[in-house]
C-alpha cells in the first residue's frame, strides 16, 4: 500500500495555508533591483495572478524576475480568479499575468474544440488572442496544468474506475458513489463540468455536486466522507502527498494548459525586453518542476514568495551563481 500522509496532520496544515499562502504582501523584498541586469530599468509593472497556488507562485516568479532586471514592480497576486484577472489587464488595473492557453482558448476565444498538440493549441491561443484583443502571449512553459478528476487510491480499486468513462458506468450501475468535489468556476466553465458532463453523459445529480474552495476539494476527497471524485490541477503537489489516483481522460475533453505570461500589446511593444528576461524562465518550468514547487507550499507549507525565490536564485534568475 502506498504511503499516505496522517489526514489530521494535513487537514490542519491546510487551515494554516488558508491564513499563510494568500499573501500577496513582500515577495520581492529579497531580491535586489537590478541584480540580474538593467534591461527593464525605469519600467513599472502591476502584476497580478489567480486565486491558487500554482498561478500565486507564477505571480511572485514574474514579479522577482522583473525587479531583478531593474523594473518597478507593483505586486497584486491573489487578485481573483480567471475572471477579474482578464478583466484587471484589459482595463489597465494591471499589466501582465499568467494564464494558460486552453483558458484563452475555450474561456476568453470562446471556441468548443481543444487542440490536443501543445504547441498548436498555443499557437492558435495566442494569434487569435492577439488578433482580436490585442493580447500578447509570453510561452509557453512545458508544464501542462490542466484538469483531472481523481479519487483516493483505495476507493478506486473497490469501484475499479481508472477512467472518466468508468465513472459515468458508475453512475449508471452504483449512482450514489458518484459524489464530487470542484471549485466554483469548475462548475460554470465550458472547460469544466458543464462540458465535461456533455462529454461523457454525466448527469450527476445536484445534490451530489458539493462546490468548495480549491483546497478543501483535496482534503475532502481524501478523507472520502463528502465525495469520492474531486476536480484536480494535474501539476498540483498535494495529489502525489494525499496519494491520489488520477482518472484518464480516456475522450481527451479537457484541453491543454500550458501557462504563459499574459500582457497587453501597447505594453509588450513598449518592453520588448519583457521576452527576453522572461524567455529563459518560463523554459524551465515543467510539470516535475511545478509539481516540487506547488507541493513545498501545498503540503510543506511555506510561502509562495520564498519557495519562487529559492527556485530562481538556485537557478542563477536573480543573478549571481546558479
Amino acid at each position: 500500500m502506498r504511503y499516505r500522509p496522517h489526514r489530521t496532520t494535513l487537514t490542519l496544515l491546510a487551515a494554516a495555508l488558508a491564513l499563510t499562502t494568500v499573501s500577496a504582501c513582500g515577495t520581492a523584498d529579497a531580491v535586489e533591483s537590478g541584480s540580474a541586469g538593467n534591461e527593464l530599468a525605469g519600467a513599472k509593472f502591476i502584476v497580478g495572478s489567480k486565486d491558487f497556488t500554482e498561478n500565486i507562485m507564477l505571480g511572485k516568479i514574474a514579479v522577482q524576475v522583473l525587479k531583478a532586471h531593474g523594473a518597478d514592480v507593483v505586486d497584486k497576486t491573489n487578485l481573483g480568479g480567471t475572471v477579474p484577472n482578464r478583466k484587471a489587464l484589459e482595463s489597465r488595473e494591471i499589466d501582465l499575468y499568467w494564464d494558460y492557453s486552453g483558458t484563452g482558448w475555450i474561456e476568453f476565444l470562446k471556441n468548443t474544440k481543444p487542440i490536443q498538440d501543445s504547441a498548436e493549441q498555443f499557437k492558435a491561443t495566442a494569434e487569435a488572442d492577439l488578433a482580436k484583443n490585442k493580447i500578447h502571449w509570453i510561452g509557453p512553459t512545458p508544464l501542462n496544468n490542466t484538469y483531472a478528476l481523481a479519487i483516493r487510491s483505495e476507493k478506486a480499486a473497490e469501484l475499479g474506475v481508472k477512467t472518466v468513462s468508468d465513472v459515468a458506468e458508475l453512475l449508471k450501475t452504483k449512482p450514489q458513489e458518484v459524489t464530487l468535489c470542484i471549485e466554483t468556476e469548475f462548475s460554470t466553465r465550458d472547460d469544466g463540468l458543464p462540458g465535461l458532463s456533455k462529454a461523457y453523459d454525466l448527469a450527476i445529480p445536484k445534490n451530489q455536486v458539493n462546490l468548495l474552495d480549491t483546497g478543501v476539494v483535496y482534503t475532502e476527497t481524501d478523507k472520502g466522507q463528502t465525495c469520492n471524485f474531486g476536480e484536480v490541477f494535474t501539476t498540483d503537489g498535494r495529489i502525489a502527498a494525499l496519494g491520489l489516483t488520477v482518472l484518464e481522460d480516456d475522450r481527451k475533453f479537457f484541453p491543454i494548459y500550458n501557462a504563459a505570461v499574459t500582457v497587453r500589446q501597447e505594453t509588450y511593444e513598449k518592453y520588448p525586453a519583457l521576452e527576453k528576461v522572461l524567455q529563459p524562465v518560463i523554459a524551465k518550468l515543467d510539470d516535475a518542476t511545478m509539481q516540487q514547487l506547488n507541493a513545498r507550499v501545498d503540503v510543506e507549507g511555506e510561502e509562495p514568495g520564498k519557495v519562487s525565490a529559492d527556485w530562481l536564485g538556485e537557478r542563477g534568475f536573480l543573478g549571481g551563481d546558479a
